[in-house]
């Protein structure tokens, strides 16, 4: 007699073409329920370069190229080089990445000095290395500290990094889902330097902002001017007319770690 198997155990089924309706329901359902128990209501959001490591670990990658530069021969200088053109471009970032480190456990002792026990703005990331890693480990240097790591499945990618507890280590497969959760519980925002990734959870953000599908009050600083006013020109999208003057107060630029911390808390406060 062959064995029965009920719809909800047929692993084939579930994983098939047909089933993604399903599929696409658990990543909205069980994040839901999962951030219910955990009692996680608002977010601030950071955003930045998964390529990014913290300066420590940036200068002993550059002292090292240095040394490999110094001791290669013909064959190897062409390999050393670009290793060392990419040690020195790790120094720029590693600068954001330890600013954003710093920003995220102010905002984490800030928050849990302010509200009520567990706080209740808690630091959210795409779950992964570089600028994610540095808002998680942040959140995680403050005593009580959480933050919420909304990972995705990519091949080239690591799983959610070891300062995102357990209970809030979430893997997604659709990024429209996890893009979903990134805005829904969102009450703030922080851009650090980033590629296409970044690039696009900024422009959809405030294009949803722009376009009044998101309504709520979302403070958002892109941290680090140097980087973003010689990224994107905004005056010559002004210019051009395909931007509203107004459209550029949807974010604040800041170029420092206090500006970003002062503008944020001062603005969240006014949600209380």
């Amino acid at each position: 007699m062959a064995k029965t198997i009920k719809a909800y155990k047929n692993l084939p089924f579930l994983n098939s073409r047909q089933a993604r309706p399903i599929r696409i329901l658990c990543e909205y359902e069980e994040p839901r329920q999962r951030f219910l128990d955990e009692r996680v209501r608002d977010t601030i959001v950071f955003f930045g370069s998964a390529r990014s490591t913290d300066g420590e670990t940036a200068r002993a990658t550059l002292e090292t190229a240095r040394e490999n530069l110094a001791a290669a021969t013909d064959a190897e200088r062409a390999t050393a080089e670009t290793a060392l053109r990419k040690a020195e471009k790790g120094i720029l970032l590693s600068r954001y990445y330890d600013m954003g480190r710093s920003l995220a456990a102010r905002l984490t002792r800030w928050d849990l000095d302010t509200h009520e026990a567990g706080g209740r703005y808690i630091v959210c990331t795409g779950g992964g290395p570089g600028m994610m890693e540095a808002a998680n480990r942040g959140a995680a240097d403050i005593p009580g500290g959480r933050s919420v790591g909304l990972g995705i499945s990519l091949p080239f990618e690591e799983k959610v990094n070891r300062y995102v507890p357990e209970e809030l280590a979430f893997e997604f497969h659709y990024f429209f889902m996890r893009k979903y959760w990134f805005l829904y519980l969102a009450k703030g925002m922080v851009v650090l330097p980033g590629g296409f990734g970044t690039l696009d959870e900024l422009f959809e953000m405030t294009t949803l902002r722009q376009t009044g599908k998101i309504k709520k009050p979302m403070p958002t600083v892109l941290l680090g001017g140097e980087f973003w006013r010689r990224i994107i020109n905004f005056d010559a999208l002004i210019e051009w007319g395909t931007i509203s003057p107004a459209d550029v107060e949807l974010f604040h630029i800041c170029d420092t770690e206090d500006e970003a911390f002062e503008y944020l808390t001062a603005a969240l406060e006014t949600q209380r």
